[in-house]
């Protein structure tokens, strides 16, 4: 019998918490990666051989010879796509062999962008804090059955479907007040289009067939997330979220692969916590302790370039992700980062209107409402980036690892103490 599975890698977090470092370290091990939601927004960055890649669309896995897929669950934008996907050619990346693209997957047209802008604005005070790449648009087009999908630009009617689509988008700005620019929307289609000519010539596939014929010949396959649990459409801190599921549940619907057939759950998560844009963060720092992690852990946004804010680690949080997503394996990042402090506090319950509870609530909108009840640990107060092995590790960082093992009830996996491929550690 054909026990071959799709493992999944995931953020538990809300995002950027270094997914493309362990996919990179972790995919010699599979015949395939395939990203299954989001879209250009997610930065993950991985460095090795004194290199720096960020990657927006293209998965994590690019790099180490085997198949990548962006799956159906993606949204993409040809422009940006294009882009990234020259600069690793130039680089001599052979990815026209590597790269499958879903017919599934929808696009992200110029005036989605637009859409996305005007809406922020019309939010004023209250926005989402989006990054303005026409994600949340796209993802809208996709629901309410008016998207456009890759699989599109194959039909010889693209024309037609494209500008029926582009229409009805500028009668929404429109009725917003933010009719654009004929001249700018004249500049950006045709940017568009050059990049739909470029994306042409990659391979396209029914991914879900494509995914599936791989288990049935035995490859094993790691499907690898974007941003993270907690901004997860239906389970993060809506409306502060995102417009896609980032559980371990979307790599079914976002690859088009049977529940039975996920393995094993990598779940990874900050030795703190950091969020960027707006939205509920109960741990947040805002003295010289939250300046010092942003600092020593570079929180800046790998896409947008935006300061990520700090705080100590949430168990709350973690735990309510942990059983989202079925985790059978932990993560641990940038325990270097907390190298320097003498005491570190992880937040183990919230108080609620003077009641304790270690249970993730409905809404944690109110800062004020939902106060963090902390455990301290002894810091290490050792440079981590150095060690090869967990026999070099120090005891007090050895006790918080198992600190959060209890906490959580999974094992850490590997732990990471620097931002290079070689600075990750198997336990």
């Amino acid at each position: 019998m054909n026990t071959s599975k799709v493992d999944v890698l995931l953020g538990l977090q809300w995002g950027d918490e270094g997914k493309g470092k362990v996919v990179d370290v972790l995919t010699p091990r599979y015949d395939a990666v395939a990203r299954f939601q989001g879209g250009p927004n997610a930065g993950h960055t991985l460095e090795f051989d004194g290199r720096k890649v960020v990657l927006r669309s293209i998965p994590s896995g690019v790099f180490q010879g085997n198949v990548n897929v962006i799956g159906n669950g993606v949204v993409l934008d040809p422009v940006l796509f294009t882009a990234e996907a020259r600069e690793l050619i130039d680089a001599g990346t052979p990815l026209h062999e590597r790269l499958r693209i879903s017919r599934k997957a929808h696009l992200i047209m110029p005036t989605h962008r637009l859409l996305d802008a005007a809406g922020e604005k019309a939010m004023g005070a209250g926005k989402i804090g989006t990054t303005g790449k026409g994600i949340g648009p796209t993802y809208t087009d996709k629901i309410s059955r008016h998207g456009l999908r890759v699989g599109d630009i194959e039909a010889p009617d693209f024309a037609e479907r494209y500008t029926a689509a582009r229409d009805r988008h500028l009668r929404q700005l429109e009725r917003m007040g933010a009719t654009p620019d004929a001249a700018l929307l004249a500049d950006l289609e045709s940017k568009w289009m050059a990049a739909i000519d470029e994306l042409r010539r990659f391979t396209l596939v029914d991914s879900e067939h494509y995914i599936n014929g791989l288990l049935r010949q035995g490859k094993q396959v790691l499907a690898e997330g974007a941003q993270g649990t907690l901004l997860d459409i239906d389970f993060g801190s809506y409306p502060f979220v995102t417009s896609s599921n980032t559980v371990a549940a979307g790599a079914c619907t976002g690859l088009g692969v049977a529940p039975g057939r996920i393995g094993r759950v990598y779940g990874i998560f900050k030795a703190y916590c950091t969020r960027v844009g707006s939205g509920p963060f109960p741990t947040e720092l805002h003295d010289a302790t939250g300046a010092e992690m942003r600092d020593r852990g570079h929180e800046y946004g790998a896409v947008t370039g935006r300061e990520r804010r700090c705080g100590w680690i949430d168990l709350v949080a973690l735990r309510y992700a942990v059983m989202i997503n079925g985790v059978t394996h932990l993560i641990m990042m940038k325990s270097d980062v907390l190298d320097t402090f003498d005491t570190i506090r992880a937040c183990t319950e919230y108080e609620i209107g003077g009641t304790r509870t270690p249970d993730f609530p409905y809404s944690i909108d109110d800062a004020a409402a939902v106060r963090p009840v902390y455990t301290e640990l002894p810091g290490w107060r050792t440079d981590l980036t150095a060690i090869t092995s967990p026999d070099e590790f120090p005891q007090a960082f050895r006790d918080y690892i198992a600190f959060i093992e209890r906490e959580l009830g999974v094992p850490v996996a590997i732990v990471s103490v620097g931002p290079d491929r070689a600075q990750t550690i198997e336990l």
